[in-house]
């Protein structure tokens, strides 16, 4: 037959659906009302259902005098009322008068089915309105499946009976069954129904094998996800089916949701998945929002991008949007770092700065960061607020005005903000310090965007510098561009190859935002080590006074010589905006996170990786020693301690399994080390003797587990790091 010409929206418009929600009995339709998720069972299956029909063609069938599920599911749905509980095929025979005229096909499906995904009765409606069958039937295949399903019996192909009598063994593999939910014509049903009921037949599986019985064709959709297939009608069903619920937020979504999600630094997507010039427009759309309702449209934005691709793109997107909204905009030319834009939303006044950039993620990401007028990273209530805006905008709710009109009108400006942006820096490095210093050092810029501000600022010290992968690659050369051990294997043979020629190495990220550096003697300086440095530093050369806050994934090393100092620190959860807003409540010098992020007072409330070289240039040029001195001097006031981190996929099934065993089982001991205490600030972080930590974080930006411990000797930290990863893969 030839399939529906229709579009889909006029293919919904004619479709209705009859839920079931009688139950058997009082305790199944009790469970129907229970919490699922941040949900119940039952609103759950509806929502499913509501995706694909119009709630005023929604029949929810009901048990006599059950007011409780009206109530639940609200009063833009129809309900009837099953007076006998005489099977399925008579509770959908009870909607018949309550779906209306116009209607092509009607769905079938039930309230305590909510794990059935919106994709898979889309695909069962869309296979019967392509295939303009009599009957389709949604199936699933499934390992030993319970015998309450019918197996689907196959010839040629097509379905010639579904067998409900044969008894299946455990070791009969992979089963097709029938799911129960159909799809048919309202005539066909209702039809089959009424001779179904005056043959005393009241099951919607003998409605199934009528239609076969007749000639009539059928066909299936079959789903491949077991999951689906659980139902709800005892309490440890239900248990089952919140294990899955809970599994399935951390699954990797893809074309079918497209939400934008902010994590610890900012927006970030695959490009072509969730990263589109669509949804950057809606993003900037609900920013642009946020700029009228406070009145700030005079203050204009500026926008910049990396070296990503369709960053720029994406910034004359983003410009078009707010020029459409009347918002001024500052468009920086080429590719700017993330630092740059940091400073110059204060610089400028604006009301927001936005960066289109994914940091130091894999090449085929993209994303946004934002910041706020002073700099500083937006708190969560306030990305909450428009990127749940701009998940319920439509497309055409966003208002734009074409670039070049944009250009015409004055509304974009298009000056660089480099100059500004080095001066600045330069104003609180010691550029002088550096001259005759006669130092040379090399810099990876791992193809990112600090080139020119950082070579720029290096030549006024008097710097020599020599930069590799310096060229724009938005492949980044095949790798992130995270500036750590694993990823500067060149930077490393450069100055190992010619001993004495460089006394440090250098490298940002992709962005500019964080710092890596390899000593005089080739080898790579964590940013724990760094970041105590840069507080020695600070406080012995300086003579800068305050104390320091860490993320509570950073070394405890820096608690310790804050406490020699006799001044404060603090712990925070991941995410830089966190560690800033902790610096101004205690009036820090230094801020940073062992990711390679770090800021100090006075400088921008937002992490600098070009700000950071210049600072460690300084404290070269300043005490006239190495990496490795200045390294031995610091561990003879804090002592040593040994961090690894390491990171495994966070499947779906481990962000389920892990908290939930941390909480039936709280741990008391990392191998033979007892536990002193636990912390549930960010992820779980498990404290030790003698600063001695583990730390399991499932990360806001990838999919992946972060485990960190630092300890008193580097045999200890393998131990207690090969013990963590043995806890959180076991079972899973």
């Amino acid at each position: 037959m030839a399939s529906d010409p229709r579009a889909p929206s006029e293919r919904r418009s004619s479709r209705a659906a009859v839920v079931l929600a009688a139950g058997q009995d009082d305790a199944s339709r009790d469970l129907l009302t229970r919490p699922l998720g941040d949900s119940t069972v039952a609103q759950v299956a509806l929502a499913n259902v509501r995706a694909l029909v119009p709630a005023e063609r929604i029949v929810v069938v009901v048990a006599q005098g059950d007011t409780a599920l009206p109530a639940l599911l609200g009063d833009d749905l129809t309900y009837v009322e099953q007076t006998e509980r005489l099977g399925t095929g008579d509770a959908v025979r009870a909607a018949r008068g309550a779906v209306g005229p116009g209607v092509d096909r009607v769905l079938v499906t039930y309230a305590d089915t909510p794990l059935l995904r919106v994709e898979s009765l889309l695909g069962l409606l869309t296979r019967h309105e392509l295939k303009q069958v009599a009957l389709s039937l949604l199936t699933a295949s499934v390992p030993h499946p319970d015998a309450a399903y019918g197996r689907i019996v196959r010839e040629a192909g097509r379905i010639v009976a579904i067998d409900e009598q044969v008894e299946r063994e455990p070791g009969d593999g992979v089963v097709e069954v029938n799911v129960g939910a159909y799809v048919a014509a309202p005539a066909l049903l209702f039809e089959e129904l009424d001779h179904m009921a005056a043959a005393g037949e009241h099951r919607l599986t003998d409605l199934a094998r009528r239609v076969i019985g007749r000639g009539l064709e059928i066909t299936a959709y079959r789903i491949r996800d077991t999951d689906e297939v659980q139902g709800i009608n005892t309490p440890a069903e239900l248990t089952a089916a919140e294990d899955i619920v809970l599994k399935r937020l951390f699954v990797p979504r893809k074309n079918t949701d497209t939400r934008i999600v902010f994590g610890t630094g900012g927006w970030r997507a695959v490009i072509g998945e969730g990263y589109t010039l669509a949804n950057v427009r809606r993003l900037t759309q609900a920013i642009a929002n946020e700029v009228v309702r406070q009145g700030l449209e005079d203050k204009g934005v500026v926008i910049g991008g990396d070296r990503r691709f369709l960053s720029r793109d994406s910034a004359i997107a983003a410009a078009e949007v707010f020029a459409g909204n009347g918002v001024p905009v500052r468009l920086l030319p080429d590719d700017v770092p993330t630092p740059l834009v940091t400073f110059a939303a204060p610089h400028l006044g604006a009301a927001y700065g936005i960066i289109v950039t994914s940091s130091h993620n894999p090449p085929e990401w993209n994303g946004i960061k934002v910041f706020r007028s002073d700099g500083s990273l937006p708190l969560d209530e306030e990305t909450d607020r428009y990127t749940d805006e701009a998940n319920a905008m439509r497309v055409r709710d966003v208002i734009t005005l074409d670039i070049e009109l944009a250009r015409s009108a004055g509304m974009i400006d298009e000056r660089p903000l480099t100059e500004p942006y080095i001066d600045a820096i330069e104003q609180i490095i010691d550029v002088d310090a550096a001259r005759g210093s006669e130092l040379r050092v090399v810099v990876d810029p791992m193809y990112g965007t600090s080139q020119l501000t950082l070579g720029t600022i290096l030549s006024d010290m008097r710097v020599r510098a020599d930069f590799i992968h310096a060229a724009h690659n938005p492949l980044f050369g095949g790798v992130a561009p995270a500036p750590d051990l694993q990823r500067l294997s060149a930077l490393i043979g450069m100055i190992r190859d010619e001993p004495g020629r460089y006394q440090l190495g250098l490298a940002t990220d992709g962005d500019s935002d964080r710092i890596g550096i390899v000593d005089e003697r080739g080898e790579y300086v964590s940013t724990n080590d760094l970041l105590l440095l840069l507080y020695w530093y600070l406080w012995e050369v300086r003579g800068e006074r305050g104390g320091v806050v860490r993320n509570l994934a950073t070394t405890h090393l820096l608690d310790r010589l804050a406490a020699h100092y006799g001044e404060p620190a603090l712990e925070v959860k991941v995410g830089f905006k966190h560690v800033v807003a902790a610096m101004e409540e205690i009036g820090a010098v230094l801020g940073g996170e062992s990711s390679g992020g770090l800021t100090i007072r006075g400088w921008l409330l937002g992490k600098d990786g070009i700000f950071a070289c210049a600072l460690v240039v300084e404290m070269l040029a300043r005490t006239g020693k190495t990496i490795s001195q200045l390294l031995d001097d610091v561990r003879a006031i804090t002592g040593t301690l040994h961090t690894l981190e390491a990171a495994v996929p966070s499947t779906p099934e481990m962000r389920v399994a892990v908290p939930r065993r941390l909480a039936a089982e709280p741990l008391t001991h990392i191998g033979p080390y007892p536990v002193l205490r636990v912390g549930h600030l960010d992820g779980v972080k498990l404290y030790l003797e003698n600063d001695n930590w583990a730390l399991l974080r499932f990360s806001g930006t990838e999919p992946l587990l972060r485990m960190s411990v630092e300890a008193d000797t580097p045999d200890k930290a393998r131990e207690m790091l090969a013990w963590l990863e043995r806890f959180v893969t076991a079972g899973v």
